[in-house]
């Protein structure tokens, strides 16, 4: 029988009763279930749905935070959970689609291919989770793996209907392997985490908005896969002048 009077009983009881935070373990535990169905479109050949899910994913992804914030719900068990689904929406999902699509074709090279971008989100992930509070938060070490995520699912929807070649085949192992690397590498990322999303802005800017929603409608693969892909070379780039500029 439990000594109720014993505080180590107590702290005990109480923390088996503390639970968690049912709204952003939700988003979360959605964004986890958009990346297993990317996985499992993919092995049955719709890599359309399953490159969609990723972009899903992403999105989910962006709201559990921000509503953990908005409520006052954060806690250690919902940025473990978050991370968790990560590693499956952002590390294991885009590169088995991507194998599933057209890696298996290069046997050993394509699983190798998948593999560096499967251990490349995982240490991305690592590091960012041991970094949190002692880095700039205006800039990102290594491409984040949401945006890597996006340029293999954006990849994949934007050919998924094309006659695969061997020219095919090889630029989307590179891009995997590349996307990868670029997660682990030291090559500084833009955040824009010092936006003010609260503040007042003109009136145009809405309008300006309204009109990149308008063409993400017209071709959202072709956009979404254009728009993530400048946002990668973005990194190096930058890299290379600030290199530049000091020598």
């Amino acid at each position: 029988m439990t000594n109720t009077n014993d505080p180590d009983d107590v702290s005990e009881i109480k923390s088996r009763r503390r639970g968690v935070y049912l709204l952003p373990n939700l988003l979360t535990t959605a964004s986890l279930f958009s990346g297993f169905y990317a996985i499992v479109a993919g092995m049955n050949g719709h890599f359309d749905n399953a490159a969609i899910a990723i972009f899903i994913s992403m999105v989910l992804d962006g709201l559990d935070g921000r509503v953990a914030r908005m409520t006052n719900t954060q806690s250690a068990f919902g940025a473990e959970y978050d991370s968790l689904s990560d590693m499956v929406a952002f590390g294991v999902a885009p590169a088995l689609v991507a194998f599933s699509w057209v890696l298996s074709d290069l046997g050993k090279l394509g699983w190798i291919a998948a593999f560096i971008y499967v251990a490349g989100a995982a240490l991305r992930l690592a590091r960012f989770n041991t970094q949190i509070g002692s880095t700039d938060k205006r800039y990102f070490v290594g491409l984040p793996s949401p945006s890597a995520a996006a340029i293999v699912a954006g990849m994949v929807w934007v050919f998924h209907d094309t006659e695969i070649s061997p020219t095919l085949t090889g630029i989307a192992a590179i891009v995997v392997a590349s996307a990868g690397a670029l997660m682990v590498s030291n090559v500084l990322y833009y955040s824009f985490k010092d936006l003010d999303l609260k503040g007042r802005v003109p009136f145009v800017n809405v309008l300006i908005i309204v009109g990149l929603f308008a063409l993400i409608a017209i071709a959202p693969a072709q956009i979404l896969f254009a728009t993530f892909l400048l946002y990668t070379l973005s990194g190096p780039v930058i890299s290379l002048r600030r290199r530049l500029s000091k020598s």
